[in-house]
């Protein structure tokens, strides 16, 4: 068995991109079920995976360990070390964009190739992408944006905007598909974890021009919409949402997550390695929520039943779709997402085992491989230059 040394990752080259790239023939899984209700998110179903990858009669078996890489035969162990991730530091800047009168913050790096736009889920902001944005940008153009109303982007009150709910994914596609004309000013990637990949589905349906591809982690599977709900369950829904959002209930239970201790525990809820909830991230998640308005955005957001589907959008995608996810999200439960995985436009579901809800920044390791993989199979070729005579 040998091992030979990455520069990238400083992993032994097991040419991963190949690897996770190949459709799966069959998958076989075992599961266990429970139901839990999280404050911070919808009442869940989390599943317990069991599983394996058979690619055109060779099976591979992913597996994550705190043991090196290692190969034996057909068998593929995946560590999820991230002291392993001794990536030289590529300098990340941060800017900001003037959209319709709003100020919106990126984060941006790299100078050559494939243009890439990370977006973040719900209550994160482009900080939770700072495991990835410097090791991508070595072979790729790579922004991250703070939807409007997170992050450090604006915040404007939806009270003061009109009747008609703001933050929604049709304003945030919008801002996506603007940010892509105005900034980036190419086609580009997306790359979108939870109710990011609704974003990036909706901008890709409202202006399919601007997408070479898109790369789901953990979408949402929004089991709160009013669509997926009992009939006899919508109004006691619709009055609980209203007393959040009229009522001084709403702005108490803001102020009991919006604290360290709430961050930290939510996040080792939605992490299965909670090893990797550190303080530096509670505070890249919590201090944003602390910004005037942040409350306002988020009791509408959670009080906003209505909007797409994913099963709704992904039909409707003229570019490759790719979706990777952790198997151990006890939010987006794993057996609900893989049928996902039977869209035409989706060239292939993906698990990352032993993962939770946030695969970008718990295991990096497994991720940045994939997107580089993704891109560089839907990167258009330079054109080819005739020098004349």
């Amino acid at each position: 068995m040998a091992n030979i040394s990455s520069p990238s990752l400083s992993l032994p080259n097991m040419n991963l991109p190949r690897v996770f790239s190949q459709k799966p023939m069959n998958l076989m899984v075992k599961t266990s079920v429970s139901l839990r209700k999280n404050l911070f998110h919808e009442p869940q179903i989390s599943f317990g995976i069991s599983l394996f990858y058979r690619f055109k009669g060779t099976r591979f078996v992913l597996q994550s360990r705190t043991s090196d890489f290692s190969t034996n035969d057909n068998q593929i162990e995946v560590k999820k070390d991230l002291s392993d991730l001794t990536v030289k530091e590529t300098e990340v800047k941060s800017s900001m964009w003037s959209w319709r009168g709003y100020s919106i913050r990126y984060q941006y790096s790299g100078n050559s190739g494939p243009a890439l736009v990370l977006i973040h889920g719900f209550g994160a902001n482009s900080d939770h992408w700072r495991k990835n944005i410097p090791v991508l940008a070595k072979s790729h153009r790579v922004y991250a944006i703070d939807l409007i109303g997170y992050g450090y982007s604006d915040k404007p009150n939806p009270r003061e905007l009109g009747d008609k709910p703001f933050y929604t994914f049709e304003t945030w596609g919008s801002q996506l598909i603007d940010f892509c004309t105005d900034v980036i000013k190419d086609e580009v990637f997306l790359i979108c974890n939870s109710i990011g990949g609704l974003v990036g589905l909706q901008a890709a349906v409202s202006d399919p021009k601007i997408c070479k591809g898109i790369f789901l982690l953990n979408i949402s599977l929004r089991m709160l919409h009013i669509k997926k709900q009992p009939w006899f369950g919508r109004p006691l829904i619709r009055s609980f949402q209203s007393l959040l959002r009229n009522t001084p209930v709403g702005r108490l239970f803001y102020k009991s997550v919006a604290t360290s201790e709430s961050v930290r525990g939510i996040l080792c809820q939605c992490y299965h390695d909670t090893t990797q909830v550190t303080e530096e991230l509670v505070q890249k998640i919590l201090l944003p929520g602390l910004e005037p308005g942040a409350a306002d955005v988020f009791l509408e957001f959670i009080c906003y039943s209505e909007g797409p589907l994913p099963e709704e959008l992904l039909p409707q995608v003229k570019c490759p779709v790719l979706i990777a996810w952790g198997d151990k999200d006890p939010w987006e439960p794993i057996e609900l997402g893989r049928r996902y995985g039977n869209f035409d436009s989706v060239e292939d579901f993906i698990v990352l085992p032993d993962v939770g809800h946030c695969p970008q920044d718990e295991a990096p390791q497994l991720v940045n491989p994939l997107v580089e993989s993704f891109a560089a199979r839907h990167a258009t070729p330079p054109a080819s230059v005739s020098a004349a005579i």
